[in-house]
């Protein structure tokens, strides 16, 4: 074969547009094209899809584990591959591996292992998200309060040199732990930064903002709330048209009603997009884990400490999708952006979230009823519900 398929029968959506009575054409990895059926090249594989919806790959900012692993347990190559095999196994055709808050060593042996995944191109593996340790105590979550500290110049050192090998990091930092000047110094390496666990005020965001800072982490979970003379964290990601934000849709972390407002009104060009926030339960029946020494149970779609504090999400991006569309009655283009279009637009992945000519080839077959079919990357079938026994 030449390396060129044509996907035949599908109701396509490009990441802004559907196409009917078109074909997908892929080739060397790439997007070809969305062409008409008697444009297709003679050589091509034809895929008949049946009927079958393709839209691309669903991008996740905020993956900790999957599949039984949690990265901040198992921070190696491996891990890696584990995590982003699994998540596959729901659409997800590229992820950011976050490690949550941690020992110096730990955060070490983590931007090590991505350098590592990187260069073995791991498929389904983007980058690396750092969600702290530079974070607030006041807002911890579940963030171990001991292991929370203020920036040092050996932490600026291991994100930038981590920066220079691979093609995106992200961090997440709180201003009570961390500098304008070290922020500035964070962009000018070319590593996005996010706010998130923080009990910030709206003009120090403001001057964050200014500093370099583009993103805000799980949007209402953790940080200073929407006040009507303090509008704070929540009251800047929404008003700042710079913010991208990210939302845990899994109707745990965000009541919907509050999603709602949330939609209707941000400010752009930024725009809300999905994470799914997932644990090493993804994937697995497991009933729970050990993160920083202490046990996170897992009931009934929730995650949660002894004292019931969440710890993380049990959500895949599919399912966070299909919770946008059916409950909180999204369109399903505009859900599909929010998990694909939006956070590559946030990060600066000019080559996803999208199936035009010349794209990366990463895309999922869902039936009528977004249900998984088949997930692909770099146009190859790494997963296959019907073969997966899932």
């Amino acid at each position: 074969m030449s390396g060129i398929k044509a996907f035949v029968g599908a109701r396509i959506f490009d990441g802004a547009l559907w196409h009917d009575g078109k074909v997908l054409v892929t080739g060397g990895g790439h997007v070809d094209g969305i062409t008409d059926p008697t444009s297709v090249p003679a050589e091509a594989e034809i895929i008949d899809t049946n009927g079958l919806l393709i839209a691309p790959g669903f991008i996740d900012l905020q993956v900790n584990g999957g599949g039984g692993v949690m990265f901040n347990n198992q921070p190696d190559v491996q891990g890696i591959r584990r995590i982003c095999t699994t998540h596959a196994q729901f659409g997800t055709t590229a992820l950011m591996v976050t490690l949550i808050t941690d020992r110096p060593d730990v955060t070490s042996r983590a931007a090590e292992a991505g350098i590592a995944a990187g260069k073995a191109r791991v498929p389904g593996f983007l980058g690396l998200h750092f969600e702290g340790p530079h974070l607030s105590v006041t807002r911890k979550g579940t963030h171990d309060p001991a292991l929370i500290r203020t920036m040092e110049t050996t932490d600026l050192e291991v994100l930038t040199a981590c920066k220079a090998a691979l093609p995106f990091v992200l961090t997440t930092i709180a201003p009570e732990s961390v500098t304008v000047e070290q922020v500035a110094a964070l962009r000018q390496a070319g590593i996005v930064v996010s706010l998130g666990h923080t009990d910030t005020g709206f003009d120090l965001v403001t001057a964050y903002a200014g500093a370099g800072v583009s993103m805000v982490t799980h949007l209402f979970n953790a940080m200073s709330p929407l006040g009507h003379r303090e509008p704070g964290l929540v009251g800047a990601a929404l008003s700042n048209g710079e913010f991208n934000c990210g939302l845990i849709a899994d109707g745990f972390h965000v009541d919907p009603a509050a999603i709602g407002i949330a939609l209707r009104a941000k400010n752009g060009p930024g725009r809300i997009f999905l994470v799914t926030d997932a644990m090493s339960t993804i994937g697995t029946e497991d009933d729970g884990f050990e993160l920083n020494g202490r046990r996170v149970y897992r009931n009934g779609g929730r995650l949660t400490l002894a004292d019931g504090t969440l710890a993380g999400a049990d959500i895949d991006m599919l399912s966070c999708i299909r919770f946008m569309h059916e409950k909180m009655s999204v369109p399903l283009e505009e859900a599909l952006k929010m998990a694909s279009a939006y956070p590559a637009e946030a990060i600066g992945a000019t080559d996803k979230g999208k199936l035009l000519p010349g794209a990366d080839a990463d895309f999922v077959l869902l039936t009528a009823g977004l249900q998984m079919h088949s997930t692909w990357i770099g146009g190859e079938k790494i997963h296959d519900t019907a073969h997966s026994g899932a």
